[in-house]
């Protein structure tokens, strides 16, 4: 990645930052209209995230208050301090640790049993994807599990520079505008993507609505961990 492209990249997830923050006194009034959802949060409980949990860009603390019910402990992160607010209101536990941090630019200190992204891996910009889940290598123990939940929706309003292009333009209730990241993967895609990066993750779509979850863990442990800043094979 050249230095222009990454000061650019920098640039917009500034903006998408942002954005999130603008976006946390009304997020609810933009949820995608569409069923699905029970379906993800079955698949959660079936997953049962047991031990010490991350979840990265908690937002609100929607889906910290099901992970705690499993979880011994819960490290919960998010860049806009306002979504931390509502979620630690609305949580309401001893058990989460509530931590403000620009996921792009945290590092680690310790290793979770699970990592948890609710509707965030698609807001990492595909140049970072790579930097992003050797990260999250090292947040996990040997025998770690990750989870998600995601959607790959995009209207074509947001669609401000094409089909082909991974950033969108998103409209707040008082008109104003932010761009973010919005990466559409598709579960088959993804998951070679995964595997690509020594991960074995299972991608399931649900029966109705754009959306789906990932579950899975690493491939192997047969070395060191990458640094961030390595790339992942065959990418």
């Amino acid at each position: 990645m050249t230095e222009e492209r990454s000061t650019e990249l920098d640039q917009l997830l500034a903006e998408q930052i942002a954005y999130y923050r603008a976006l946390a006194g009304e997020y609810e009034d933009h949820a995608l209209p569409f069923g699905g959802g029970d379906e993800l949060s079955a698949a959660l409980d079936a997953f049962r995230p047991t031990g010490s949990v991350l979840e990265l860009a908690c937002g609100q603390g929607l889906w910290t208050r099901q992970l705690v019910r499993y979880a011994d402990e819960v490290t919960a992160l998010d860049a806009s301090p306002e979504m931390l607010a509502i979620a630690a209101e609305r949580v309401g536990s001893d058990r989460v640790r509530f931590v403000r941090a620009n996921i792009f630019d945290w590092v680690p200190d310790r290793r979770y049993d699970v990592v948890f992204l609710g509707f965030w891996l698609s807001h990492v910009p595909l140049e970072r994807f790579d930097s992003f889940w050797a990260t999250m290598a090292d947040c996990i123990t040997p025998a770690g599990r990750v989870f998600f939940v995601d959607d790959g929706y995009r209207t074509a309003d947001e669609l401000v520079e094409g089909e082909s292009s991974t950033t969108v333009r998103r409209r707040l209730n008082d008109g104003t505008t932010h761009r973010a990241v919005k990466v559409p993967h598709r579960p088959a895609e993804l998951e070679q993507r995964l595997a690509a990066c020594g991960w074995r993750v299972t991608v399931t779509p649900t029966t109705s609505g754009p959306f789906y979850w990932g579950a899975g863990g690493l491939a192997h442990r047969t070395g060191p961990l990458r640094n961030a800043g390595d790339q992942c094979a065959g990418s």
